[in-house]
């Protein structure tokens, strides 16, 4: 499989302006993440709200250009691109949104809605543009004769398939999916995340999937990138990160989603809220809610590193695989697992 997009340590940082006699403070939203999606594969990024996972879907779809880091799309440079290659990594890259109420121009036919792009970007005549609008429609299992009515003439799960539609007429190598499904109903919700992947095998397209459904996030991706205040905790095939996982924030996320979760996984309750981007913990990002943190998560930072088939984010990720997580919270006199 060819890869279609290639991060490498992406960061977004933004200045935030906090009054005239006060020095700008810096957000980091994202970082440093890095990661490649194969032709044919999805990656489902999950965290709280707040963790960056729509900061990272920007960079990616190139609405916002990364503070550092590479990004390599289709097999070109997407962070410094030539002016020649900008058309043609647009066109490569497509965003399906998360409300498709407000994602549908409702002042617009479906017909125009779908060949917007087409006028924008190709030299096709408006009857092509018309023929492809309505072959698109029929793709995504609705009728062709659609094509001359209005958004507000459909349901929540139409729309988002009319979208859909709207996000392959220029023959797409990336879907980057922002909570596709998360306004539908949990029935439509199926039939959605069944057509995507229908699509997929059916143009090999490869999706980056954002998303804080974990049954969802089982149900349609290859691999999942867990985040945590823009840092990545957990990255893996989906099996070993739903069946084993090596991380105590991934474990908490598993166990609070019932079902989803393999037999290894124990309850683990976070207390706390989640800290301000602007005034991260020093060490671990997350060791302020750990129930396993001692001395060493909060004045050392932990690298991703490669543990048992995928990377993770922590100083005793191999230890808790291997003797498993503590029942009990430990203190910093107290030996970890292993």
């Amino acid at each position: 499989m060819s890869v279609v997009v290639e991060a490498g340590n992406l960061r977004q940082v933004y200045t935030i302006r906090r009054g005239l006699l006060k020095a700008p403070a810096h957000l980091q939203a994202v970082g440093g993440v890095s990661f490649a999606i194969e032709a044919g594969k999805t990656l489902a990024v999950v965290g709280e709200s707040g963790c960056g996972k729509s900061t990272l879907a920007r960079m990616v779809a190139l609405i916002e250009k990364p503070t550092e880091g590479s990004l390599m799309l289709d097999g070109s440079d997407a962070v410094d691109t030539p002016a020649a290659d900008k058309r043609r990594l647009r066109q490569a890259v497509q965003l399906v949104f998360q409300n498709p109420y407000g994602s549908l121009n409702p002042r617009k036919k479906i017909s125009a809605v779908l060949e917007d792009p087409l006028t924008i970007n190709t030299s096709m005549s408006k009857a092509e543009r018309g023929e492809r609008a309505r072959a698109m429609l029929a793709q995504v299992g609705l009728r062709p004769e659609y094509a001359n009515r209005y958004p507000h003439m459909f349901s929540g799960g139409q729309r988002q398939r009319i979208a859909i539609a709207r996000a392959l007429m220029l023959n797409p190598k990336l879907l980057v999916a922002d909570e596709p499904v998360s306004a539908l109903d949990v029935s439509i919700q199926a039939q959605v995340l069944n057509l995507l992947a229908d699509l997929q095998a059916q143009y090999q397209l490869a999706y980056l999937f954002i998303s804080h459904d974990l049954a969802v996030v089982r149900h349609i991706a290859h691999e999942v990138l867990v985040m945590y205040l823009g840092h990545v905790m957990e990255q893996g095939p989906k099996a070993l990160i739903f069946e084993r996982p090596a991380h105590p924030y991934t474990q908490a996320l598993l166990a609070s989603t019932p079902g989803v979760a393999g037999r290894n996984v124990q309850r683990i309750v976070l207390k706390g809220e989640l800290p301000s981007p602007l005034n991260p913990p020093s060490g671990c990002v997350f060791s302020s809610r750990c129930p396993y943190a001692v001395a060493q998560c909060r004045a050392e930072r932990p690298l991703p590193q490669p543990v048992d088939g995928r990377v993770v984010a922590c100083h005793f990720a191999g230890r808790f695989l291997e003797a498993g997580f503590p029942s009990v919270p430990v203190a910093d006199n107290v030996s970890l697992p292993g």
